[in-house]
């Protein structure tokens, strides 16, 4: 019987010691490839994510009116470089965010046409929290800045709008990014820029080499 003891003793000692060692190693990062808790994305690699399917990207006139520019084609593209155990807040580098002019339209009287739209000073940093939350800024001095061309029958105009900082959201039930009524200023252009341009986009899925990411 003492000998039973002893055992169950130095079993039940193992399996706490086992238990004690775990949570640290189980409890994963914020940012998962295939599922939520499932593999870490490695810090330097490279996400992307397009428009969600059947959705715009809109920079209109206001929070609430319909007037402004379109685009059906986008896509953002940042490099992993922080990626801590959950709950944290991972970071990364947003180098690119491109619009297709082909796809882009606008109802905005006297404008034919969008030539194109340029995101400028790049790269921007972005965090994003265990709850999801994203937030993406640009380099210390600098502003996160659009670049409109639009067309009209006096040719070309450039309309450029900045903005301090963007707030987006991730969902991990299509592993998208959201972003809503992101207002930007005009800093420059003629009386065919709107004073404001306010920026929604949902951008899904989110992937690392083409696996589905998930925040935790």
């Amino acid at each position: 019987m003492r000998t039973r003891s002893l055992l169950a003793l130095a079993a039940t000692a193992t399996a706490l010691g086992l238990a004690w060692a775990t949570p640290a190693s189980a409890a994963g990062t914020v940012l998962t490839t295939g599922s939520t808790g499932g593999t870490a994305v490695a810090v330097g690699d490279t996400l992307t994510a397009p428009l969600a399917s059947g959705t715009p990207a809109t920079f209109y006139s206001s929070a609430t009116g319909t007037s402004g520019v379109k685009c059906t084609a986008s896509q953002f593209t940042a490099k992993v470089t922080g990626n801590p155990a959950a709950p944290g807040t991972a970071t990364e580098s947003v180098t690119a965010h491109t619009f297709d002019s082909n796809t882009c339209t606008s109802n905005v009287t006297g404008v034919l046409g969008v030539n194109g739209i340029t995101i400028n000073n790049l790269p921007y940093s972005a965090t994003i929290t265990s709850s999801g939350t994203l937030t993406v800024a640009p380099p210390s001095g600098s502003v996160i800045q659009a670049t409109v061309q639009l067309r009209t029958l006096l040719g070309t105009v450039t309309c450029v709008y900045q903005a301090p900082g963007l707030t987006g959201k991730a969902d991990n039930a299509d592993s998208s990014i959201t972003f809503t009524n992101q207002q930007f200023t005009k800093v420059s252009g003629s009386s065919l820029c709107f004073a404001n341009g306010y920026f929604t986009a949902k951008y899904a899925p989110v992937t690392d080499a083409g696996v589905r990411v998930y925040v935790n």
